[in-house]
């Protein structure tokens, strides 16, 4: 079991990582952050991505309510970069997700997807 900042810091061991963050996508706010963030800020990025997160979580085409949650990772990619958002399952009704910015041409984005789906698993929220 692992507290954010050696979740995070495990993160940033997946090649190509940049950044890594674990957020409240409720609120928006950083719970902890690690590396780069895209635009120098940590905060404006978790903000952003957080807004991602909602949508995807409250919209039925992602998440129907019938079944649940559903959603489990996010995945944006750009010309240079992958994004990817991984939800961490809790106990309680949990908003946290971890979110990890990898550059495009040294990532691996399914190694980055079963590496961020361990650390999920495996973060303990106190």
């Amino acid at each position: 079991m692992r507290g954010i900042d050696e979740c995070l810091l495990e993160a940033m061991l997946v090649p190509g990582a940049r950044g890594a963050a674990i957020v409240d996508w409720i609120s928006g706010l950083a719970l902890g952050t690690v590396g780069e963030a895209p635009g120098s800020d940590h905060e404006a990025t978790a903000a952003e991505t957080a807004e991602l997160a909602r949508m995807a979580n409250e919209y039925t085409a992602f998440a129907p309510e019938e079944s649940g949650p559903t959603v489990e990772d996010l995945i944006v990619t750009t010309r240079t970069n992958y994004h990817v958002v991984r939800f961490v399952e809790t106990g309680f009704d949990s908003s946290v997700f971890l979110h990890l910015w990898l550059d495009r041409d040294m990532g691996n984005l399914a190694l980055a997807r079963l590496r961020l789906k361990n650390l999920a698993e495996g973060l303990v929220l106190q």
